[in-house]
């Protein structure tokens, strides 16, 4: 398998949109040793679109631009790996791309043999300037197959923006994680928007299958490509906490070389990540809302523990928010310890039910560990 967990690592695109070149790459491979993040799980450095020259050349190639990338994608794969990291870039399954650059329908072949000489180990496929008549299906079972020909491991992200349910034959294509929504960008509405309309495709999501409900905002702070008005430090913690008990992937978006206290603590945080990472592999779903604006939702550990979010989406007031013990598989009187995952306080041992007070726009999340004897 070559995504047993969800895939973490970076990607241009919410911060940098156009402004990519090597130079910066390379300083995000040496921020991911230096500040940790490697450590912490992240592998992945991806590169977004407007990576490449707006022709091929003589042979059908794929060529990057020269003023970006002067020394070639091969070189800069080379230097990504040799910080023991992993190397990502980006496709589309149409004639162009969606900034306009020239896409891969048609060449899928030998864009896949491109790719694999270069050292690309993961490979992000759009689905703008689809030919009309195609269907998605084809053209992703296309590109799975002619990665799976090359003979080199590539993680395959199928983004079609979840518009002909990819969940229900990415997979089958050989997709390894595919978009379930449209492109999240660096505000409240859009995560809230996003993040809990991912309950009910729990069953789809797997070692080596993830639902991707797109990349992380946390750190943007208003600022880079995708930003639109940002987000308060409450409202980043909701947002990674929610992607780790949705066991999404975790590609962060904002500049990692420029990174706060607060931003670089929550997206290391070991307590979280091993949620997100945990080997059974379940994505976590609503079990219960309260008074409309606060969920509790529960991700199924491999220990037989279970990792509860409990989120306040009210603005405003604090709430008091509950789950019981029978919404999570536990008899009522099963003695449990719960733990605070992100604060790491032990609340102690209870039974039937589990509540407290969550802030505006945050969440708590615990994990509700059943006693034995």
């Amino acid at each position: 398998m070559l995504a047993p967990t969800p895939p973490m690592g970076w990607n241009s695109w919410n911060t940098f949109g156009a402004e990519i070149h090597e130079e910066l790459i390379r300083q995000v491979a040496d921020v991911f040793v230096e500040a940790g993040l490697r450590e912490a799980g992240y592998t992945y450095v991806v590169i977004d679109d407007l990576w490449e020259s707006d022709e091929r050349d003589d042979q059908g190639r794929l060529v990057p631009d020269p003023k970006k990338f002067p020394s070639g994608m091969k070189a800069l794969a080379d230097y990504v790996h040799s910080k023991g990291l992993k190397f990502g870039i980006y496709s589309c399954a149409g004639t162009h791309t969606c900034a306009g650059k020239p896409g891969s329908y048609g060449y899928e072949e030998i864009d896949a043999q491109t790719f694999a000489e270069w050292g690309v180990d993961y490979l992000k496929y759009d689905f703008c300037y689809k030919p009309a008549g195609a269907d998605a299906v084809t053209l992703y079972r296309r590109m799975g197959q002619a990665l799976r020909a090359t003979g080199r491991p590539i993680v395959f992200s199928i983004c079609e923006w979840g518009s002909n349910e990819p969940w229900k034959w990415g997979a089958s294509v050989g997709g390894h994680l595919w978009r379930t929504t449209g492109d999240i960008n660096d505000s409240w509405e859009s995560i809230e928007q996003i993040g809990f309309s991912q309950n009910g495709l729990e069953a789809y999501a797997g070692p080596d299958h993830w639902n991707d409900p797109d990349m992380l905002v946390v750190g943007m702070y208003g600022k880079g490509n995708v930003a639109r008005g940002g987000c308060t430090d409450n409202e980043y913690r909701m947002h990674f906490a929610l992607w780790c008990l949705l066991a999404a992937p975790l590609m962060i978006g904002c500049d990692v070389r420029n990174m706060n206290a607060f931003t670089h603590q929550l997206l290391t945080h070991k307590g979280l990540i091993a949620i997100n990472q945990d080997p059974l592999g379940r994505q976590g779903f609503r079990v219960g809302v309260h008074w409309t604006n606060y969920e509790t939702w529960m991700k199924p550990l491999a220990d037989g523990s279970v990792a509860v979010g409990l989120f306040n989406r009210d603005p405003q007031h604090t709430g008091l928010i509950n789950v019981a013990w029978e919404a999570l598989g536990i008899h009522d009187r099963r003695p449990c310890r719960v733990q605070d995952v992100i604060t790491g306080e032990d609340y102690g041992v209870f039974t039937r039910f589990f509540s407290t007070r969550v802030p505006p726009h945050d969440v708590v999340m615990v994990k509700v560990i059943p006693l034995h004897g």
